[in-house]
């Protein structure tokens, strides 16, 4: 089993890219915006989501152990 260990703020990195994927995934398919609106605020989030993931994998896998 591997377990990762690592500070809250880096915790807290994590999730908030998480977050910014699935609220640009969201925006995306919903109908609350006007459709121009949604679609650059939804694909501005999911961009941001998807570059943050790339240092939040090499953050994860620096921090985790096997034991």
């Amino acid at each position: 089993m591997k377990t990762i260990d690592m500070s809250l703020p880096q915790f807290g990195f994590i999730v908030a890219t998480r977050g910014a994927l699935g609220a640009g995934v969201g925006l995306l398919v919903a109908n609350k915006l006007g459709s121009k609106k949604r679609r650059l605020v939804g694909l501005a989030l999911l961009t941001l989501g998807l570059v943050s993931t790339i240092p939040a994998v090499f953050l994860v896998r620096s921090h985790a152990r096997e034991q």
